[in-house]
């Protein structure tokens, strides 16, 4: 954005972000020889399916957008399930194909140097998407991951009010092998390592699993007792749901705090059982990753579209064309006019039975 671009230098400590790689190849091309090409079709690689996400607004979404400004692209999608192997045979096969864009968002992005260098030799461009992955990409798509670790952080101790300051806190962090995750602790420790008491009890989550969660807020129980924690940082949805059964099960109810708006999440913000979440539109997201790609593929310039530059986490690779997206805390009295006014959800699927005293309550219809 001539004027208005800016140089960001993300730093090595913390990894965050999310790849997406864009590949092109003719669908169901598998014997083409490598580097023959196809400038019809995308690779589409996410990381896992355990977060709701990915499944339920990022594929769809990139998918409808490429179709409207490529109506005889084709996308040729896979889900890595959370499996770095996997998704390198994953990204290499359509290296293989002649495909010659691919959206890459990585399960491990250490790991992807080797096999995006490999790619890029084969004039393939990779797009980083949601988690900034390692190697000479075409380009990154993203949030600002430290500001909503901020966010979070300041969400917390607007749910503890006046008990902030006399407040232990546990932090249930992502995965280490999300290069978001430390972008997301970074920032909110900036707030609350200020704000509370103390960090009473902190642990990193492998591949985000809620069910680990909730196992490591039981030992957090169990080291601090009943009364020992007065509030929990989540880093996402899904660990902040395993977090509040641990808290229930042991009749604790205390702050609690996540990160993407899924639909349990704002069903939970409107129950009452978590307090806060962070909402980021994913539809600018996936579309404005959608648009990079066409471009990729057609040769075109991308350079209205991106904001600004980073270099990747290690430092080797510099000067990644990037378009960083901001987000919001919310509360139970901010999903109607953002949730449920942004349409990510159907009313319906939001206020079903058990949770239509809430909607009411909440003025949601």
């Amino acid at each position: 954005m001539n004027a208005m671009t800016r140089r960001v230098v993300i730093g090595t400590a913390a990894v965050s972000m999310a790849l997406a790689m864009t590949a092109c190849g003719k669908a169901g091309d598998g014997d083409d020889d490598k580097g023959s090409g196809d400038s019809k079709t995308i690779g589409l690689l996410l990381p896992e399916n355990k977060t709701t996400r990915y499944e339920t607004f990022d594929r769809p979404i990139m998918e409808s957008k490429i179709k409207e400004l490529c109506s005889d692209c084709d996308v040729k999608y896979n889900n890595a399930a959370g499996d770095i192997e996997t998704q390198k045979k994953q990204f290499d096969a359509l290296v293989t194909q002649g495909i010659k864009v691919i959206i890459l968002d990585a399960v491990d992005y250490k790991s992807t140097k080797s096999w995006v260098k490999q790619a890029d030799k084969q004039g393939v461009k990779v797009v980083a998407y949601d988690r900034l992955a390692e190697g000479p990409l075409s380009a990154y798509v993203s949030y600002d991951n430290e500001k909503i670790g901020r966010l979070q952080g300041g969400a917390m101790v607007k749910a503890l009010g006046a008990k902030a300051k006399d407040a232990n806190v546990v932090m249930i962090n992502g995965s280490p092998t999300d290069p978001n995750a430390p972008f997301f602790k970074k920032g909110a420790h900036s707030v609350l390592d200020k704000a509370v008491k103390k960090i009473a009890y902190e642990q990193d989550i492998p591949e985000w699993s809620s069910d680990e969660a909730n196992r490591k807020m039981s030992s957090a129980i169990d080291k601090l007792g009943k009364d020992g924690i007065q509030g929990v940082y989540a880093a996402n949805d899904g660990m902040a749901g395993g977090v509040i059964t641990a808290l229930k099960q042991r009749g604790i109810k205390v702050p609690v705090g996540g990160q993407d708006a899924e639909l349990a999440g704002v069903q939970r913000l409107l129950s009452g059982t978590q307090d806060y979440t962070i909402y980021k539109q994913i539809k600018p997201e996936a579309q404005t990753t959608a648009e990079i790609a066409v471009r990729l593929l057609k040769g075109k310039d991308i350079d209205d579209v991106t904001d600004r530059k980073v270099d990747s986490l290690s430092g080797d690779f510099k000067d990644i064309p990037a378009k960083l997206y901001d987000a919001e805390a919310i509360t139970k009295d901010d999903v109607a006019d953002t949730i449920v006014k942004d349409k990510v959800y159907k009313v319906s699927e939001i206020c079903t039975a058990q949770y239509k005293k809430a909607c009411d309550a909440a003025g949601i219809k």
